[in-house]
């Protein structure tokens, strides 16, 4: 925060920027900024609302530059520029809000599912002032992303229900093989070859035996 004796130009010097190199306009627009931090001090509240104005009203100022005017780092700086205006008072708010004392219950769930469906753009500020305002219970980001991933409603459960199973892909179907040969049989000797369409032949009968059959001589 610039004190009462300090100056415009100090105030952008401690910056590192130089007030020769300025346009008229950027003159004009960081003196009043510079007003600004002089009136209203250099509180969270202050220095959000200021850093959000600069960083969001095409002044040609860099990033960088604007951070260090307004005291912030440059990471912070660049997440601040993807934020809207309710986005940067909510962030504030329950930045500036203390420790959350609420408690999130298992009947809450059917409410913040039908809210979440209603509203799949809703930020997890969103999500939070819904439950203070239904609910009047006021909660932690880190509560609010446990109690949604313990009942299946963060992001990403919610948009592989929403995704549709992929379909296995089947193999092309591979040629047909080719056949097995036939294997030459070896027979034995006397054993006549079948060939395909033809008799079966029959079996030769047994030879006789030399000699009378009967053991004595007939009648």
């Amino acid at each position: 925060m610039p004190t009462p004796t300090d100056t415009f130009s100090t105030w952008l010097a401690s910056a590192h920027l130089s007030e020769a190199r300025l346009t008229p306009e950027q003159r004009g627009l960081l003196q009043a900024a510079f007003r600004f931090r002089q009136q209203q001090g250099d509180d969270y509240y202050s220095s959000r609302i200021l850093s959000h104005f600069l960083l969001h009203c095409n002044c040609g100022l860099k990033v960088a530059q604007i951070a260090r005017l307004v005291r912030i780092s440059r990471p912070t700086a660049s997440r601040q520029q993807a934020c809207s205006s309710k986005q940067a008072i909510q962030q504030a708010h329950h930045r500036m809000a203390g420790r959350p004392y609420g408690k999130l219950l298992p009947r809450f769930a059917g409410p913040i599912a039908g809210f979440l469906l209603s509203h799949p753009q809703a930020s997890r500020h969103d999500t939070l002032d819904f439950i203070e305002q239904n609910f009047g219970e006021r909660v932690s980001t880190v509560a609010l992303s446990k109690f949604l991933k313990k009942y299946g409603l963060d992001a990403a459960t919610r948009q592989a229900a929403l995704t549709p199973p992929a379909r296995p892909i089947l193999a092309p179907p591979t040629a047909t093989t080719a056949a097995p040969t036939v294997v030459d049989l070896v027979l034995p000797p006397g054993i006549p070859v079948v060939q395909q369409g033809q008799a079966i032949p029959t079996p030769t009968p047994p030879f006789s035996r030399h000699g009378p059959s009967t053991p004595v001589l007939s009648c």
